[in-house]
């Protein structure tokens, strides 16, 4: 018996001594990083001039900015209306995982209670970015948006990876089937739409985060689908896929970048890891460049907190990873909230008006698993239902 146990413990031991080994082969590579020098100078290979690195001072994001006007206003004159421009809305989607569905919801119900406008700018990051396209293109779009967060499951978004991928691999889990619902959903004529919506003056744009420099990078999705290069789609699927890899759960998205007359690579991950939600850069005054030029139109932001704002009380396990999730959860919900702070106090600077959704602390749904179909279903009637009766818009963060 002892003899047994002694083999049993040694083909044990030979075999972890191998999995180590084989994957200390096949470890992760990527290209060097752009050198800090050329960090903020870096372009997308072949495709220049599609992002933002924020930073103080962003004059190609002002530029192009107001380019959407002037194109706006191209396509306005034929019909009569250049001299009188519509209202400006925007929506700004933020990052919460399965709790998009929320978002999605919110959105299905406010084309049935009839009010929903045609946004002006759309903003996304994590599950927002999942959204924004749809959300961009309209209602003719609510039917695929329903059915992604209303019937996918974990298999549908993730593949876990072996126990020691945690050690040897770059996350936990693969977001490969994700990639795929991406290719499903977002086509290349949705594509082709995006672009033409693009060439009314119209902005679609997502955000992530630059690993190697900790920036928050800003894509410019309605100029990269307008752009015709073959590989636009394939880029536009990355990015999206890349706003929403949480670190560690989800590999990276490596972007091959020109910098110096050199080939590097960025390490991207979800925007989330700078930011749950955004409007445009503060370094961006709207109200003033907009008196500049003798811009007049009425501003309207909707932001839609795919989170909850109450404490959302919880038992926690005395565990290391029950502990430090928990913790994790309440940095990310303090970071929403500053963010909502800082988006309204842009508002109020530029003359914009302000409206604020969030999940309702009456929302309770049990929550088994991350992507956990039933919890979705039931998180996307509550957004639906809340907008098909005229959502009642917070026009303050909370706690002013």
């Amino acid at each position: 018996m002892n003899g047994i146990i002694s083999h049993d413990h040694s083909f044990g031991l030979l075999l972890l001594a191998a999995i180590v080994c084989l994957s200390a082969c096949l470890l992760p590579t990527r290209r060097p990083a752009v050198p800090q020098a050329w960090s903020e100078k870096a372009q997308v290979v072949c495709l220049p001039g599609i992002r933002y690195v924020v930073r103080t001072e962003m004059p190609e994001f002002a530029q192009d900015a107001m380019e959407t006007f002037y194109r706006e206003r191209a396509y306005l004159t034929p019909q009569n209306q250049a001299d009188t421009l519509p209202p400006a809305n925007f929506l700004a989607l933020s990052g919460g995982g399965d709790n998009g569905a929320f978002g999605a919801g919110l959105l299905c119900g406010w084309t049935a209670g009839g009010t929903r406008p045609v946004f002006k700018g759309v903003t996304g990051i994590s599950t927002g970015a999942l959204i924004a396209p749809f959300a961009f293109l309209g209602p003719k779009y609510d039917a695929p948006l329903e059915e992604v967060y209303t019937r996918s499951a974990p298999k549908d978004i993730l593949e876990a990876r072996y126990f020691l991928a945690a050690i040897f691999e770059d996350a936990l889990a693969d977001n490969a089937p994700l990639g795929r619902l991406l290719k499903k959903y977002v086509t290349e004529d949705m594509l082709k739409e995006i672009a033409r919506e693009h060439e009314k003056g119209r902005l679609l744009l997502m955000a992530t985060t630059n690993l190697d420099t900790r920036q928050a990078v800003i894509w410019n999705m309605g100029k990269l689908a307008a752009s015709g290069h073959a590989d636009a789609p394939e880029l536009f699927h990355k990015i999206m896929l890349a706003s929403a890899a949480i670190p560690g759960a989800f590999p990276p998205v490596m972007i091959d970048v020109e910098a110096n007359g050199q080939r590097y690579q960025e390490m991207h991950v979800d925007g989330g890891a700078t930011a749950q939600v955004f409007l445009y850069p503060p370094a961006i005054r709207v109200a003033e460049i907009s008196r500049q030029r003798g811009i007049i139109r009425e501003r309207r932001l909707y932001v839609v907190r795919n989170a909850r704002l109450d404490p959302d009380w919880a038992a926690v396990e005395r565990r290391t990873l029950s502990i430090a999730r928990r913790a994790i959860d309440s940095l990310i919900q303090t970071q929403g909230v500053g963010d909502l702070y800082k988006i309204y106090a842009e508002t109020q600077r530029d003359g914009i008006d302000f409206n604020l959704a969030y999940i309702p602390k009456s929302f309770y749904a049990p929550h088994k698993e991350d992507f956990d179909t039933d919890y979705m279903r039931k998180l996307f009637q509550t957004g639906y239902d809340l907008a098909a009766k005229g959502y009642p818009w917070e026009k303050l963060p909370p706690g002013l």
